[in-house]
C-alpha cells in the first residue's frame, strides 16, 4: 500500500486562515478567543438597560386609543406576565417605585421612571427583582413611606379621604399579620360614622400597630390617638369583635413580613 503524503499544518488554503494567523492551530485559537469574547459581550448586553426596549414592553399593555396609559386590562395582563397576584403587596412597591398616582394605572412617564431606576426592560428582569422589592418592606422607614404613599395612591381623587372599604382592603395587604387588623376592619365596617378614613387616622393606624399589643396592655388612654382608635379600643374592651378575631387575624397570610 502506498504511503500517504504528510500535510503540514501550514498547508491549509490561505483563504481559510484568519488575518494575523500563520497556521491552523493559530487560526482555531483565534476563533475560540473571538467566540469567547462574543459570548461575554452578549452576556453584558443581557444586563444592560434599553429605554427603547422598555417602552416597547410598555406598549404591550396599552391600547391604540390610549397609547400612553396602561389601564386596568393592561394591568391585569402585566400581573399575569409577572406571575404576581394584583393584590400582592409587591405590586404596591412597584407602584411606589414608579411614583404612580392612581391605582390600576401606570402612565408611560411613571413606567419609564420606575423601571429605569430598577434597570428592568423585560418581564424576566423584573421577575428577578421581585425578591429585592419585597425585602424593601423589611426596612421600617421604607415601609412607613410606602404605607403613607398608599393612602393617596388608593384614594378616589375626587375625595379628600380614603373610603373605609378601601382602607380595610389596604390594611389586609400591608398589615396582614397584625393581630388587631381583622377586629379593626370589623369595627370600621360596623361604624357608620367612619365611612371614610382621613390621612391622620391612616398614619396613626400604623403607629398604633407598632406600639399597642394585641392585649391592649400598652394602650395609653391619655395618648394622642385619634378618636377613632380610642373608640376602637373601647369597642374591643366592651366585647366587640368576632370570637378569637384578634388572635386569628392574618393567620396564614404570607404576603409580607411583619412591619
Amino acid at each position: 500500500m502506498p504511503r500517504c503524503s504528510k500535510r503540514t499544518r501550514s498547508s491549509a488554503p490561505a483563504a481559510e486562515l484568519l488575518p494575523g494567523t500563520t497556521s491552523l492551530e493559530d487560526h482555531h485559537h483565534h476563533k475560540r478567543s473571538r467566540n469567547s469574547s462574543s459570548r461575554r459581550h452578549s452576556k453584558s448586553e443581557d444586563t444592560s438597560f434599553s429605554v427603547k426596549k422598555c417602552l416597547a414592553w410598555f406598549k404591550e399593555y396599552t391600547t391604540v386609543s390610549e397609547p400612553d396609559v396602561l389601564g386596568p386590562e393592561g394591568m391585569e395582563k402585566f400581573c399575569e406576565d409577572l406571575g404576581v397576584d394584583p393584590e400582592n403587596v409587591v405590586m404596591l412597591v412597584i407602584a411606589y417605585k414608579m411614583g404612580a398616582k392612581q391605582m390600576g394605572y401606570f402612565t408611560q412617564e411613571e413606567w419609564l421612571k420606575g423601571l429605569t431606576d430598577l434597570q428592568c426592560d423585560s418581564v424576566h428582569k423584573l421577575q428577578n427583582k421581585l425578591e429585592f422589592l419585597r425585602n424593601i418592606l423589611n426596612d421600617p422607614y421604607m415601609f412607613k413611606a410606602i404605607y403613607r404613599y398608599s393612602y393617596d395612591f388608593a384614594r378616589d381623587k375626587e375625595q379628600r379621604s380614603l373610603e373605609a372599604g378601601v382602607a380595610r382592603a389596604l390594611l389586609g395587604v400591608l398589615l396582614p399579620r397584625w393581630p388587631l387588623r381583622a377586629p379593626l376592619a370589623e369595627f370600621l365596617a360596623g361604624a357608620r360614622r367612619y365611612r371614610v378614613v382621613n390621612r391622620d387616622q391612616w398614619c396613626n393606624i400604623l403607629e398604633f400597630s407598632r406600639t399597642v399589643d394585641a392585649a391592649l396592655a400598652a394602650y395609653d388612654p391619655d395618648g394622642a390617638w385619634p378618636v377613632m382608635l380610642d373608640e376602637f379600643v373601647e369597642w374591643l374592651r366592651a366585647g366587640g369583635g368576632s370570637a378569637g378575631g384578634a388572635g386569628a387575624a392574618g393567620a396564614g397570610d404570607d404576603n409580607m413580613a411583619n412591619s
